[in-house]
């Protein structure tokens, strides 16, 4: 197991890599990657290579526009990641994520009902209503004469729970002055741009809290993994384990969507590349997603930043990628279908 542990480590120090190189990019039209390198120089080391008044502006660019929009992304990725992780293993099917359970819709309409309000709390109102989408979610999922859920009725429940959601926050829209509406719409598309440290502070602590939580977990999602029955006979309490798991999963979400907006499907498909990478133990898997996670939602930030003269909404970009990889799953997993 040590063995197998070091082979998997060797994207441990991806991300402080990739956030310096991060750094170094963006859509400036007048300062070149090669001159932020430079800054960095002078700012370490006292190297003289600016002028006072270009080394403050491209410190400004650096450590007030770039830095805190790269750790939110990176932020942001580790906890959609980690909670479709989570999920997945909760539900025994890799086809589970928060966007089809409906908690991204709920933490949607509860963020875009505390902007349209102001006196609301983003966070907690998000939480609120991702926590409430989730269980609309297994209550209209969940027979009696079954021990479980079937998938089917997950997604089914998960399309009906987030339509209504979605309904409501088109009244949100509907009902909003043009300025807010602007700010809602843009919003909802998965947006990073307007990344500040006010976003990353307030963001930190309840992704940080849920992922010590679910990183706590890790070893029990494995037993978990294995059915409600078999977990019980082990000597885990299931019951208790599925309300932490889930608001844990809540909490990253919920955070995830009040702080950029909806970012569709990344929670599906990460967790099965992480998984392609290091395999199916939930003790390796949900570090490696935390990591991983971060890592490519920083990566496709960067080219959403970098491709054309005009920004383009990440959650365009996750769509694109997460909605063929989803319809693969289904294909290649209808079997399991029960």
């Amino acid at each position: 197991m040590k063995l197998k542990q070091f082979k998997n480590a060797w994207f441990y120090p991806l991300p402080i890599l990739l956030i310096f190189f991060s750094l170094l990019i963006g859509p400036s039209q007048t300062i070149a990657a090669s001159d932020y390198f430079l800054w960095f120089m002078q700012w370490i080391f006292g190297m003289v290579y600016f002028a006072p008044e270009q080394f403050q502006l491209m410190q400004n660019i650096v450590m007030n526009v770039r830095l805190p929009r790269i750790l939110l992304t990176f932020m942001v990725g580790a906890a959609l990641a980690t909670a479709g992780n989570g999920l997945q293993a909760l539900f025994r099917n890799p086809l589970v994520d928060s966007y089809v359970l409906g908690i991204s819709s709920g933490a949607a309409f509860g963020a875009a009902l505390a902007l349209s309000l102001t006196w609301l709390s983003p966070n907690l109102s998000a939480f609120i209503f991702g926590i409430s989408a989730v269980v609309l979610t297994y209550l209209f999922a969940y027979q009696k004469h079954e021990s479980q859920a079937s998938l089917v009725m997950v997604i089914l429940s998960g399309m009906i729970v987030s339509g209504l959601f979605l309904a409501g926050l088109t009244i949100i829209q509907y009902l909003s002055d043009p300025f807010k509406l602007q700010a809602i719409v843009q919003w909802t598309m998965g947006n990073l741009h307007q990344a500040t440290w006010e976003k990353v502070q307030y963001a930190c602590m309840p992704i940080l809290v849920a992922l010590i939580g679910l990183y706590a977990m890790r070893w029990r999602l494995n037993l978990m993994a294995l059915g409600a029955e078999e977990a019980q006979a082990i000597g885990v309490n299931p019951r208790r384990e599925q309300i932490l798991l889930i608001i844990f999963v809540t909490l990253c979400t919920s955070t995830s969507v009040a702080a950029a907006g909806i970012i569709s499907l990344y929670g599906l498909f990460m967790p099965h590349i992480v998984r392609m990478l290091v395999g199916p133990d939930h003790r390796l898997t949900i570090p490696a997603n935390m990591v991983l996670g971060g890592s490519f939602l920083l990566m496709i930030d960067n080219f959403s930043r970098v491709l054309l003269s005009f920004e383009i909404p990440i959650g365009i970009f996750t769509m694109l990628l997460g909605a063929p990889f989803f319809l693969l799953l289904m294909k290649t997993q209808r079997t399991n279908w029960a």
